[in-house]
Formats: structure tokens, sequence, C-alpha cells
């Protein structure tokens, strides 16, 4: 019972993750199911000090295996909101995202969909998940003072951009 709910609990957020590598739905959510059974079949021998990071960095690892295992190019769509690929989407939360969904926050994901892949997944982590830097460093695999150097150039990039729309929207507001 508590392992499913731990899998429903983080089934969203891992789905989030994945689209940052690939936008095949059921390749993502086949990934996700392999693997919570492969944490079921090694649960007794497992020691797990952070679950949601070894959770993203299972999924992140099992993604990876089958994209060389299958020999295809992997499909790193934009950066994009989980809502707008997940599979607990309805027309509720479509109609509610749509009516409070303001400029500034499309121009927000549009600014970080024109990052780098490896800048929108550690903005993804930092801000939409809220990891904390050294967990992203062993999570993505790199050091910590590459995690900080990948948030310092998104950050200034998504800065310069906000700051041209801030520009944009004095103009507009003046011409009407």
């Amino acid at each position: 019972m508590a392992f499913c709910q731990l899998a429903e609990s983080q089934y969203r957020a891992l789905f989030g993750y994945a689209v940052n590598f690939t936008t095949d739905r059921e390749f993502i959510k086949d990934s996700i199911q392999e693997i919570f059974i492969n944490i079921w079949e090694k649960r007794q021998s497992l020691s797990i000090q952070y679950v949601s990071i070894y959770l993203f960095k299972s999924l992140r690892n099992q993604l990876l295996q089958e994209f060389r295992r299958s020999k295809h190019a992997v499909s790193v769509p934009m950066f994009q909101e989980v809502d707008q690929v997940s599979d607990w989407e309805t027309v509720e939360t479509e109609i509610e995202k749509s009516e409070t969904d303001s400029e500034s926050q499309r121009k927000i994901r549009q600014a970080i969909a024109g990052l780098p892949r490896r800048q929108q997944e550690v903005v993804f982590l930092k801000f939409y998940k809220g990891l904390e830097n050294e967990e992203i460093s062993e999570l993505m695999e790199i050091n910590r003072q590459s995690v900080a150097n990948l948030l310092y150039k998104a950050l200034t990039s998504l800065k310069s951009q906000m700051s041209i729309f801030k520009y944009w929207l004095i103009a507009l507001f003046l011409l009407h």
C-alpha cells in the first residue's frame, strides 16, 4: 500500500521530468513503470537515502539506457510545463490553466524553452522540483560547480530576455 502511494505521488513529477528527454508518452509511461518494478524487485536489498533523487536518477538512467538500446535519436522537446503533456490533464484543468495563465507566465515558459536542454533541466530541477545544487549534481551526474554554472547561465539569459519583455510591455502600455 505504501509503495502504491509512493508511485502515485511521484508519477506526475517523474512524467514531467521525462518530457525533457522525449515526447513519446507511452515510452515515458513504460519507463516509469519499469523503474517501479525494479525497485519492487530489489526492495529487500535497496538502501535509499533520498527517494525523489533516487527516482529521478533511476528514470534518467532508464530512459538513456533505452535510447542506447534502441539506437534511435533522442527526441528532446522544448521545455514544457508538466500540465501540457501529462496524462492527468483534463478539460477542466486545461480551462483552469488558460484562465489563470498570464502573459508573463507564458513569456517565462517561452524564455525557458529557448534555453539549451541542460540549462532547462537544471532550471526544472531547481525551481520546479526544489532540489538543492548538490542533489542536482548527483542526479545529473555532474559536479556541483557545473550545476552552479548552468544555473548562472540560465538565469542570466532569462533575466535579459525578461527585461526585454518588460520594455515591450511598457511600450505597449504607452501606445494604448
